[in-house]
């Protein structure tokens, strides 16, 4: 078993709490996400994990085993990092043996470990070759085939497609999916890409300012965010949000008053809340943009992005921005009015503190 357990970890650089009580249960050969804006805490809670940076406070357990006091060597963990760090005088095979060769290990084994990796990566008729030789892919493939052939018992990736241009983090982000499938083995990965963690997740957690705001499948946090955070940070465009005031609360649904006047009604538990409480509507750009039901909203069109296979209305209702996803073939022109539907079923509703009320 290479299970992952967090219990109250902390972690601080000199007055400034970086990590304040991360508790977190990752299962054997689970895939998991560490997401976030930069300085939430994602990358020192994965070197926290693997021992560079040593924990201030809490438990961290690999296996049933406590390793807080183990040295990174002795965790059983393999680090792939954004910077290839690959020798460049020596080959692809020496640059894979390096660590094994300073463990000692035996000729034979070296060698089996080393073609193995390579041929779990597809570089085995690159072995021969220096690193100035190979493109960002093929390096980074290197770098991980150097973790491979230790067998470790969990990988940890902090953000390694962050150098590669565009169309080869899509080509990578498969591999790592295909490689995770061939391993099975335990796997931790930090990015602030959320299409990397939606596309590769089992689960994701989304961190902010050293806390973990939520933990759950990809389709989970898109579907049913914990806050207003969740919600803007999960989603490419993010989700639309107008602030508004309620006009009736109810534990079968909810009417908001918008700041121009118009009024949602949005499908959820408000029997906490009461009329006159300030909330936020939120609803995806998907579903206003193609929605035939619901409470129509007015708005302007500002600017169109025509992608070919879909069409993103950028629009404005008062002082708030709206994105809409619309089909391929739309070509709305910019300045005209739009109607758009927000279906109920669809929408969010968020309270003054940021918190979701319960979908219906």
């Amino acid at each position: 078993m290479a299970d992952v357990r967090l219990a109250g970890v902390k972690k601080r650089f000199g007055a400034t709490e970086v990590l304040k009580g991360i508790d977190l249960e990752i299962a054997d050969g689970e895939f998991v996400v560490f997401v976030g804006p930069s300085g939430c805490g994602k990358s020192t809670l994965l070197r926290t994990i693997a021992g560079l940076e040593e924990a201030d406070a809490g438990q961290i357990a690999i296996s049933g085993r406590t390793v807080n006091d183990l040295s990174p060597s002795d965790r059983g963990i393999a680090m792939v990092f954004q910077s290839y760090a690959l020798y460049p005088h020596m080959s692809v095979y020496e640059n894979m043996a390096f660590g094994l060769k300073l463990a000692k290990a035996d000729k034979a084994e070296i060698d089996r470990r080393v073609r193995g990796a390579a041929e779990t990566l597809n570089i085995t008729e690159y072995l021969d070759r220096k690193p100035k030789a190979l493109s960002g892919g093929q390096r980074q493939r290197v770098a991980i085939g150097r973790a491979i052939v230790r067998e470790p018992q969990v990988f940890l990736f902090d953000e390694p497609l962050s150098n590669l241009d565009a169309s080869l983090r899509v080509r990578m982000r498969y591999e790592f999916a295909a490689l995770h499938q061939r391993l099975k083995t335990t796997m931790i990965y930090v990015t602030h890409d959320q299409v990397e963690a939606m596309t590769l997740a089992d689960r994701i957690v989304v961190l902010n300012g050293g806390v973990i705001e939520q933990v759950g499948r990809p389709m989970d946090l898109y579907e049913n965010p914990r806050n207003l955070f969740v919600a803007e940070f999960i989603g490419s465009p993010k989700m639309n949000l107008l602030p508004g005031e309620l006009v009736t609360a109810t534990a079968g649904g909810a009417t908001v008053r918008l700041a121009c006047g118009e009024t949602l009604s949005v499908a959820v538990d408000a029997s906490a809340a009461k009329a006159g409480d300030k909330v936020t509507v939120g609803i995806r750009p998907e579903h206003i943009g193609g929605a035939t039901e619901g409470d129509t909203l007015p708005a302007t069109l500002t600017f169109v992005e025509t992608l070919g296979h879909a069409t993103y209305a950028y629009l404005t209702y008062g002082e708030t921005a709206l994105t809409a996803l619309l089909p391929g073939e739309a070509r709305p022109t910019a300045g005209e009015v739009m109607t758009m539907k927000v279906p109920a079923s669809q929408a969010h509703l968020f309270d003054a503190d940021g918190s979701a009320f319960p979908r219906l």
